[in-house]
């Protein structure tokens, strides 16, 4: 079982959680305050959220969706 972590940056409002510690890369979502991080197969190991603060008062709501083989 591989475990996940977690990283909060205060000062710049970010937030990122990457589910595996492989190599890859971010790609934008419908989101602009979301991007995911895919492997070089196209599976998602984690995301990161920017201005996380302003969810607060707003229910964020995005699908992460695999590159299918």
């Amino acid at each position: 079982m591989e475990k996940i972590k977690v990283w909060y940056d205060s000062k710049g409002d970010f937030l990122e959680v990457m589910f595996k510690q492989k190599e890859g890369f971010f790609r934008e979502t419908s989101s602009d305050q979301v991007m995911e991080k895919i492997d070089m197969e196209g599976n998602v190991i984690g995301f990161s959220i920017l201005k996380v603060s302003s969810l607060k008062e707003k229910l964020l709501d995005i699908d992460l969706v695999n590159v299918p083989d």
